[in-house]
């Protein structure tokens, strides 16, 4: 396996960074802290630094294309202007913003909005995935999930991949390669053994060669798995909490990953004081561009 050399690029703490998205145009990274109900911008060229604050937990958002944010909040999918202003609620959460939230999302190849909820209490297998069309019309697509996470989409278009993070599962679902269907039923593509590992697959992203890097949520690494499952390279982070990964800069060849401090004992805080904080990885192959919301 390769050697990679971690570099901090942020030292901000945040309590559950995600969502890292990388804008092509403004060659900026922007990520959210969710229960912090923030959105941070961050550019590698000048490394300025700046933070949006939004009305309530902001589990992942899309970039638009018109300028601004279509953002999966606590209690539903917002339109958000580029300074984080709502300017209108577009869905409900399905499954009641009481007991849960939207949780992991990103915009797919044909301009559409994925998200997903999570549920907070109680354990239950309630939570869904769905998208958001370009009419802004909500689709179910995969339900009775706990908590929905690993969203990405293969280079051909053909396959969207997704896990129940508490559930050690990494599934994909086919796709109507021209018009981005869901087709058939989700398919078992890993079942990560509990024996001798910690992780949970949390967030993900696809290389241009059809790979998919995985955030290892309490096992400190992330993994860059074929598109069967197969384990072929391993990052060691000095964190035990990643939560998500992008590809980003000119070359989209430097990994930006977000991590998380939330519920950490003083213990843990105390061994692993760089948790919460935003890391970068250069890598030898490049991910695939931000899609823009359409509608």
């Amino acid at each position: 396996m390769a050697k990679y050399q971690v570099k901090m690029v942020l030292d901000i703490h945040a309590q559950l960074a995600e969502c890292p998205t990388w804008s092509v145009k403004e060659q900026a990274l922007y990520f959210v802290d969710i229960l912090s109900n923030i959105i941070h911008r961050y550019e590698p060229t000048t490394a300025r630094h700046s933070t949006i604050a939004v009305h309530e937990n902001i589990g992942s958002f899309g970039l638009r294309e018109q300028g601004g944010f279509v953002a999966a909040m606590r209690s539903g999918i917002f339109l958000l202007d580029a300074t984080g202003n709502m300017e209108r609620q577009i869905a409900k959460n399905p499954t009641g913003s009481e007991d849960s939230r939207f949780n992991d999302g990103k915009v797919d190849p044909w301009g559409r909005f994925w998200c997903g909820t999570l549920w907070e209490t109680d354990h239950q297998a309630n939570s869904v995935f769905c998208y958001l069309d370009e009419n802004f019309k909500l689709h179910h697509v995969v339900e009775n999930l706990e908590i929905t996470n690993g969203l990405a989409f293969s280079p051909d278009k053909k396959w969207f991949y997704f896990t129940d993070t508490p559930h050690h599962v990494l599934y994909r679902q086919a796709l109507d390669p021209q018009h981005g269907q869901p087709l058939g039923k989700k398919q078992i593509v890993k079942l990560f053994n509990k024996s001798g590992y910690h992780g949970q697959p949390d967030g993900a992203a696809f290389d241009e060669e059809g790979c998919y890097w995985s955030a290892q949520f309490a096992d400190g690494c992330i993994f860059r798995l074929s598109a069967c499952g197969e384990l072929l390279d391993e990052i060691k982070l000095p964190v035990k909490w990643p939560t998500m990964i992008t590809f980003g800069d000119k070359d989209l060849k430097t990994l930006y990953i977000t991590t998380s401090r939330e519920n950490l004992s003083a213990e843990q805080l105390n061994q692993y004081p760089k948790a919460g904080n935003l890391f970068s990885v250069k890598v030898n192959v490049a991910g695939l561009a931000t899609y823009m919301f359409k509608g």
